[in-house]
């Protein structure tokens, strides 16, 4: 989905997160390309280098 980017700091160490604890949790490598990807798209949408909340994460899946 696409997103208005403000920093791409530190969203390839998150995506990289993301897919090793879906897969970790048992998810398919297409489920765990998502979940990653969607991680990163959260913090993408902020300033500066950061972290993604499990409530913002379960935000921006649940709306788009």
């Amino acid at each position: 989905a696409a997103r208005e980017v403000y920093d791409v700091s530190g969203a390839g160490d998150t995506a990289l997160a993301g897919l090793v604890l879906a897969l970790t949790a048992g998810a398919s490598l297409e489920t765990a390309a998502h979940f990653a990807n969607a991680a990163a798209g959260v913090v993408v949408a902020k300033i500066g280098t950061a972290t993604v909340t499990p409530a913002e994460l379960t935000n921006y899946l649940n709306h788009r």
